[in-house]
Formats: C-alpha cells, structure tokens, sequence
C-alpha cells in the first residue's frame, strides 16, 4: 500500500528518487504513464498488468480500445532505479506533466503519483474537499 506525499527535485537529466520504503515493491521494474489530472502514473509491474487487463478485457468497441492503447500504452515508458534510487522520466512525459524542479511523489494506494509541486498544491485542495463530500454521501463513519 502506497501512502504519503514526498517532496523531491527532479534532477537535469530527469531523475527522480522513490521513497526509499516503497523501492522493494518495484524489483521487477517500474512503469511511468500518463495520468488524466496531467500528472504521472507510477506502477509496479503487477499493477501495470491489471490495468492492462482491465482496459483490454473491458468490452470497449475496436475504435476506442484502440484510441486507448495508443493514449495510455503509446506514452507509458518501462524504466529501472540507478544505484541512486532514482527513476529517469522521459521527456514526452515530463513535457505532459509539466514537471521542472520541485515534485511531489504522492501515494494512492495501489500506484504512486508524480506531480509538479505548485500543480499538486492546487489539485490537494481541492481533492480535500471533495473528498470529505463523497466520505460524507458513502456513509462510512
């Protein structure tokens, strides 16, 4: 489980560290994908298999499964730490994410998240209060 939000600086050439507390859950290797919020997605692999399996066994017609595949699985990019414990994002995907100098590693649970600092202030907010409304409207406490 992937929980907590980490400040980092992504390097000159596009690395990044991972919490050091989560590097054991990505030996077989790390996926980066592109996320709707326009942040990145971080998987496992074992994670990045289900979404996978999801989307293909989903019952989406030919034309959408395809747009889908090429959207998501066209931009995801295979990459391993170095002896630093850094992952090295591609520039296509840091482009999309708008990521420069301060990152934010955010944990969701099943996947990390990778946004810009000043971008994930503004989605926190207001995640936060929504949020508290679905809690609310879910009755859970």
């Amino acid at each position: 489980m992937f929980l907590g939000e980490f400040e980092y600086r992504l390097d000159e050439k596009g690395r990044v560290p991972l919490p050091p507390r989560f590097r054991q859950f990505f030996k077989d290797g790390v996926i980066v994908a592109p996320s709707p919020e326009k942040c990145l997605a971080i998987y496992t692999v074992a994670e990045w298999k289900k979404v996978a399996d999801s989307i293909t066994g989903g019952g989406l017609s030919h034309s959408k499964l395809r747009k889908i595949q090429r959207a998501l699985f066209g931009s995801a990019s295979p990459t391993e730490f170095d002896s630093q414990g850094r992952i090295t994002i591609p520039s296509t995907l840091r482009v999309y994410a708008s990521l420069g100098g301060d990152v934010v590693v955010v944990g969701t649970n099943n996947y990390l998240e990778l946004w810009d600092k000043a971008a994930w202030e503004i989605e926190k907010a207001d995640d936060l209060a929504e949020a508290w409304q679905i809690l609310e409207s879910l009755e859970l406490h």
